[in-house]
């Protein structure tokens, strides 16, 4: 891949450079990653110590020690990494491993300060990893890039919300602008972004879920009438099977692994469908449980079925067949007739459907074995109580909307809904990316909503439908939009076709980020830039009225508070709640009768406008503060469809054909275990065995030999979508327990081969686990750009 040129070196004061073009990619690796053994049991003694080691390391004794006591507590913070709830009774310390690395980061010592962006240009932080540009600390001064500048500087809160607004006041039309969100932003901030975008005029309003979840969201929301899940955290108790599909619970959600523990050990049945045996489904030891830290742990996979990547429709209607030829042989014993006559609507559609899905499709097209299937299918039919849990590995594909519904249509057949341990749940990513949502960030406007803004503020809100995330990068590439504002987040990392998403944000007039952290999307820019430094989750949030807190919605609907415990990072920091006000009230001025300013003395006052527009926050002010918080409402959990019949629905879906030429292979993109989103926190995946490195492709051993490639060896991995090529260069060879013709790889750094063009049908969702490559050795090159370099000073 391309790197960005060193046009000199820094002396310390900047002289010396002259403006290049950074690259849009991490450099390559100097190094090859070691290569060991993959393991047999997540959590135990090496989840503690990876957890002190980060914190202490990082935040130090003092302000490691009040953070780490403070996670997920009652009167704590909210962790900043996953949407995994809590439990109703709480332990002294409510967290994991990846959830201590994530505070760790926010809780660092170390800082980026005007003094840092003199010494590096951009450039030259371009050239340094992704490891290396989180761990130089947190930013602590509002920063600017002018326009054929080398080097950020800083500048006044006042200047950086006068410069925005001179853009936006400037533009031709609202929607010549777009407005990011991160997963990560509060109800508060969220509730206040979406009414100033909407009162300055677009519905442009791209944001994390689109690039995760929009795929469950739309789905569910077809069949069950509500797009989120349906079950509570207290449903594990009593469910008698669990289905996790396409997730790594042990990497990207901890926490569950003690909620799978649990019932397990109460004879619980786990079945885990993913084309990668994940060492967290294996077996568990919980890192509280002193006497079992160090014996083997325990089993939680009662069935693992290697399904090949996007093979999940046919291993699903695989498991509809088998269920309904077990009805067909005894009526009544197997479908839950009362519930699919008097609840349901389209089940003879769905059954016919099944009829003609031959079994030999079913075994080629997921690739598990029928005698696998049948005794999935055998647990389903003798569980009552059946919860279905997925994640992106169902919703990144291009019929991804087609496998959440799928699971639906099992979930229907059983009546495995409306009651204790049963219902589905599509487990949410970042924080807040679900409350975010029910505050109103999406392109496509409720009309009931919409009226609840127009009746509460006075104004009339736009009724178009905005841009989601795919179309404001093509809208940017286009000059259709010229002003791109990211509430958190690390936006060209995480998004698609990665050379192309540059290509688009540097032909934007500007660029803003709200950041607690410095991150790749800093140095690919419009041609002015702005950096907002903001509070993080961990830290005091002090306003007019005195100490504050916000809120946010866990991947079950539960909303809860969040108060920080820990003195900012610096006192140049303002919170989200209160940039979003102050830049609405530069931007807007006299145009908006809202009291911006008023409203963040207090965030009680941001709560009350919430309770007036949104349905189930009624009484919120009072209701958060109970330990806990509450339920939002919920009609699927409570035996209610809100569809337009009032029924759920089973669909009908043609089964993927996964016709791959000579050569090729159908590739995912996933996460290390040190990584949250596009967040490095380090260059080891211990469960996997990967040590001091992330450019690895994980091949089948046969497809490795079957290409003349050696294990360890350099390879160049190349793209094909509609005649168009991509290409990600230097990944080393890794045989792995994976499916023939599949491969996997660490995304951001395989985000540059996924296509701008590829995405889900009807949720838009890029097509990030359904890549089609071919892999060939790299050619002999020169040496490698370094991928870390010492930390200035």
């Amino acid at each position: 891949m391309d790197q960005a040129p060193r046009q000199g070196e820094d002396d310390g004061d900047g002289a010396g450079d002259v403006l290049a073009v950074p690259s849009a990619q991490p450099p390559l690796e100097v190094r090859p990653p070691d290569v060991g053994p993959v393991k047999t049991v997540a959590g135990g003694v090496p989840a503690v110590l990876s957890a002190f080691k980060h914190v202490l390391g990082e935040a130090g004794p003092w302000r490691g020690g009040k953070l780490i006591w403070k996670i997920n507590q009652q009167d704590g913070f909210d962790c900043p990494g996953c949407a995994w709830p809590d439990p109703s009774h709480r332990s002294v310390q409510e967290y994991c491993e990846n959830g201590a690395k994530a505070v760790a980061e926010e809780g660092t010592r170390e800082r980026v300060t005007p003094e840092f962006f003199r010494q590096w240009s951009v450039a030259r932080l371009a050239e340094q990893s992704d490891l290396w540009l989180g761990k130089a600390g947190r930013l602590t001064h509002p920063m600017v890039l002018r326009e054929g500048a080398t080097h950020y500087e800083p500048l006044s809160w006042e200047e950086a919300f006068a410069l925005v607004a001179e853009e936006l006041n400037a533009l031709g039309s609202p929607d010549e602008a777009a407005f990011y969100t991160s997963g990560r932003t509060s109800n508060e901030a969220a509730f206040l972004y979406q009414l100033f975008v909407r009162q300055f005029g677009t519905n442009n309003l791209p944001d994390c879920s689109n690039m995760c979840h929009e795929s469950s969201g739309t789905g569910l929301t077809e069949t069950l009438g509500i797009g989120k899940g349906s079950v509570t955290l207290e449903d594990f108790d009593h469910a008698q099977a669990i289905f996790v599909i396409g997730q790594n619970p042990g990497t990207n959600h901890p926490r569950m692994l003690t909620a799978l523990q649990a019932a397990a050990r109460r004879g619980c049945e786990i079945v885990s469908v993913n084309p990668l045996p994940e060492t967290g489904l294996n077996r568990f030891k919980h890192p509280q449980e002193v006497l079992h830290l160090f014996g083997p742990g325990t089993a939680l996979n009662k069935l693992f079925l290697q399904v090949r990547i996007n093979g999940d429709v046919a291993l699903l209607q695989g498991l509809g067949k088998a269920l309904l030829e077990r009805e067909a042989k005894a009526p009544g014993t197997v479908v839950d007739r009362a519930f699919v006559e008097g609840r349901t609507a389209g089940f003879d559609a769905y059954a016919a459907n099944l009829a003609t899905v031959s079994w030999d499709d079913v075994v080629e097209q997921s690739g598990v074995p029928r005698e696998q299937l049948e005794a999935a299918a055998d647990i389903l039919a003798r569980s009552e109580r059946t919860i279905f849990c997925w994640a992106m590995g169902l919703t990144q594909h291009r019929n991804a909307v087609g496998n959440v519904q799928e699971v639906v249509n099992l979930t229907l057949l059983r009546g495995s809904i409306g009651k204790a341990g049963a219902g589905v749940c599509p487990v949410r990513g970042h924080s807040n990316v679900q409350g975010d949502r029910t505050m109103g960030i999406w392109e496509h406007a409720k009309p009931e909503f919409m009226d609840a803004l127009a009746r509460e503020f006075g104004f009339a809100p736009p009724r178009h439908t905005g841009l989601d995330t795919v179309g404001t990068l093509k809208a940017l590439h286009d000059g259709q939009v010229k002003v791109f504002f990211a509430l958190g987040g690390n936006f060209l990392s995480a998004t698609p076709d990665t050379e192309f998403t540059a290509r688009a944000l540097r032909r934007a007039r500007l660029t803003v980020h709200v950041s607690t952290k410095l991150n790749r999307a800093h140095l690919v820019h419009g041609k002015r830039a702005l950096i907002l430094p903001c509070l993080g989750r961990t830290e005091h949030d002090v306003q007019a009225a005195g100490r504050q807190f916000v809120t946010v919605e866990d991947s079950m609907g539960m909303v809860h508070a969040s108060r920080g415990a820990v003195a900012p990072a610096s006192e140049h920091l303002l919170s989200e709640p209160v940039i979003v006000a102050r830049l609405a009230h530069a931007v807007m001025g006299a145009r908006s009768q809202v009291p911006w300013l008023a409203l963040v003395e207090d965030y009680d006052r941001v709560r009350e406008l919430i309770q007036r527009c949104i349905p189930g926050f009624d009484d919120f002010n009072r209701r958060v503060r109970a330990p806990g918080g509450f339920a939002l409402p919920n009609g699927p959990r409570e035996g209610r469809f809100p569809t337009r019949d009032g029924k759920a629905h089973f669909t009908v879906h043609t089964m993927p054909r996964i016709a791959l030429e000579p050569g090729q292979l159908l590739m995912m993109t996933l996460r290390s275990h040190d990584q949250y989103n596009t967040t490095v926190y380090g260059l080891d995946d211990r469960y996997r065995g990967i040590r001091q490195g992330r450019r690895v492709v994980f091949l089948h051993p046969e497809d490795v030999k079957a290409r003349g490639l050696t294990a360890g060896q350099r390879v160049d991995l190349t793209s094909h979508f509609q005649g168009e090529t991509r290409v990600a260069r230097e990944f080393l060879v890794v045989p792995y327990n994976i499916p023939r013709r599949c491969a996997a790889t660490y995304f951001p750094e395989a985000n540059v081969l996924v296509p701008v063009d590829s995405f889900a049908e009807k949720s838009r969702t890029p097509t990030s686990k359904s890549v089609v490559i071919t892999v060939a050795p790299t050619p002999e090159a020169g040496a490698l750009v370094p991928a870390t370099a010492a930390r200035p000073g």
